[in-house]
């Protein structure tokens, strides 16, 4: 497969938090892994410690998904407007199946599942920068608001930055803070952002859309952790599909309970975004719309939406354009 596949090794630090570091290592050797403690690795700044985990793989996700969707079926521009027992509706007709995955990053079906409740997003951004060094591998840092850093060809990737959609953050400016700082020889080749669904309790939800749909499915709220929930994703629902048992199914049940605290946090965007006065409004659920200066963009806080300055759709739950 032509996917610029490369082996690395794979570290998660702490800047000050050495006992994080000493429980991911317990809980990877239980789970049979062979994690190993880097007191230093080749990052500009100290760190508490860094869990290694070597051999890990590192390669282009759309040369990736482009050799795996051959002799696939694919009908792009064709956007299913509602989900009925056993078929899709379309602007453009109707789709027949016996079973349904809606796997459209935040689902669009707001009647059953409660997932406008149970998930938010969260915008992330990326430096590629010249003339930095090369790290050797692929690096995160276990707090939310951390750095990554990885190397794709003679590129050093800087990722961080982030922020809950429709929120202000540090956006790529956080990054050309650092880059100057700690790479000043290095010169900027490209910029992107990325968007990821997070879920109350960081794991993803994987099954049965809700339990009073059958034969429709979810796979959502990846937490940045997408090439590798995909997989396991693709793995449940094909055993559930076809009447096998999984043993993970019941860890990913969107159904699990929803009391932890990130629900409140959810609840409290909600409330305050539709009390909020504007004349932008979310067409999903009726959220108030923030402009997104680094992106040019009305972001929705609420669940992630997002739109052009002229109104158009870029990101779901929502499925159309803003009203004129």
């Amino acid at each position: 497969m032509d996917c610029d596949f490369e082996e690395k090794d794979s570290y998660v630090y702490s800047i000050d938090d050495r006992g994080k570091i000493e429980k991911e290592i317990t809980a990877l050797e239980r789970l049979g892994g062979r994690p190993q403690f880097a007191a230093r690795i080749p990052l500009p700044f100290p760190v508490a410690g860094a869990v290694k985990y070597p051999g890990q793989a590192q390669f282009h996700p759309l040369k990736f998904i482009s050799s795996v969707s051959e002799g696939l079926n694919i009908y792009e521009n064709t956007a299913v407007r509602e989900l009925a027992p056993k078929r899709a509706v379309t602007e453009r007709g109707e789709i027949a199946a016996e079973h349904i995955v809606v796997a459209t990053h935040f689902p669009i079906l707001n009647k059953h599942g409660g997932y406008f409740i149970k998930m938010y997003q969260r915008r992330s951004y990326v430096l590629a920068l010249e003339n930095a060094p090369n790290v050797e591998g692929m690096y995160i840092d276990e707090a939310t608001d951390g750095l990554s850093f990885r190397n794709y060809r003679d590129l050093l990737l800087l990722g961080g930055g982030g922020h809950r959609t429709g929120k202000e953050g540090g956006n790529w400016n956080e990054l050309r803070g650092f880059a100057r700082k700690y790479y000043p020889d290095a010169a900027e080749k490209y910029r992107w952002a990325s968007q990821d669904c997070m879920t109350l309790d960081g794991v993803p939800y994987i099954g049965a859309y809700s339990s009073g749909t059958s034969n429709l499915y979810v796979a959502t709220g990846f937490n940045k952790w997408g090439m590798t929930s995909s997989m396991v994703a693709a793995s449940v629902l094909c055993d559930m599909i076809t009447g096998k048992k999984n043993q993970y199914a019941e860890l990913f049940s969107p159904s699990r309970t929803v009391l932890r605290p990130q629900l409140a946090a959810n609840a409290f965007e909600s409330v305050i975004s539709l009390l909020t006065p504007s004349t932008k409004r979310c067409p999903h659920l009726g959220c108030a719309l923030k402009w997104n200066p680094a992106e040019h963009t009305w972001d929705c806080p609420c669940h992630g939406s997002r739109f052009t300055e002229a109104g158009g759709l870029i990101d779901n739950p929502a499925t159309g354009d803003l009203k004129k």
